[in-house]
């Protein structure tokens, strides 16, 4: 645009730009936006890149498969924090592509899946406290687990304020196997 104090004074094509400069005026401001869309995803790829670790399986290798895609319900809105992760040890049967492996599932399990995404998997290193026994988890029809209270342990009255609190201790049968808590009695 032309600002001239005498608009009679002013040439066509004085101060403008050509139609063959806007074209590469366009062009280098693209190239110069996409060279810093690629050096901001260098950056953020060099942060993921030392935290990723590559995981890859050779068939016949032991792995253990983590209990999330299963957890369906939580019970009273409690998560377990130190609830186990992982089921027991399983033995890979093949690779499918590049992130998946197929293993042999037990009868329990006939229902779900053979093939797992590489992040649902975890190299066995002979530490049996981090595995849960197959035969203490019980799954209903729509794959979720089953926790039922098994018994009543004791009976208190807590006070609050004005109010009086039944609670009981109960012993679940849950994943974890035996696990006790206090619940409130009129959530039975």
């Amino acid at each position: 645009m032309v600002v001239s104090a005498d608009p009679q004074s002013a040439k066509v094509g004085d101060s403008q730009l050509t139609d063959l400069e806007i074209v590469r005026e366009t062009k280098k401001k693209i190239i110069q936006i996409k060279s810093r869309l690629q050096a901001a995803r260098d950056h953020q790829k060099s942060y993921t890149d030392v935290r990723r670790k590559p995981l890859e399986f050779q068939v016949g290798d032991k792995v253990m498969l983590k209990m999330s895609p299963w957890k369906g319900v939580i019970r009273f809105s409690k998560q377990g924090k130190l609830n186990p992760r992982y089921i027991r040890t399983f033995k890979i049967l093949a690779k499918v592509g590049t992130v998946a492996y197929r293993r042999k599932l037990p009868e329990q399990l006939s229902r779900v899946h053979s093939t797992f995404y590489v992040s649902n998997l975890k190299k066995f290193l002979s530490d049996k406290t981090q595995v849960t026994p197959l035969d203490k988890i019980h799954i209903n029809d729509k794959l979720h687990f089953i926790e039922e209270p098994v018994e009543i342990l004791d009976r208190q009255v807590k006070r609050l304020k004005q109010s009086h609190i039944s609670i009981v201790k109960v012993r679940w049968n849950s994943r974890r196997g035996s696990e006790f808590t206090w619940e409130c009695e009129n959530q039975f």
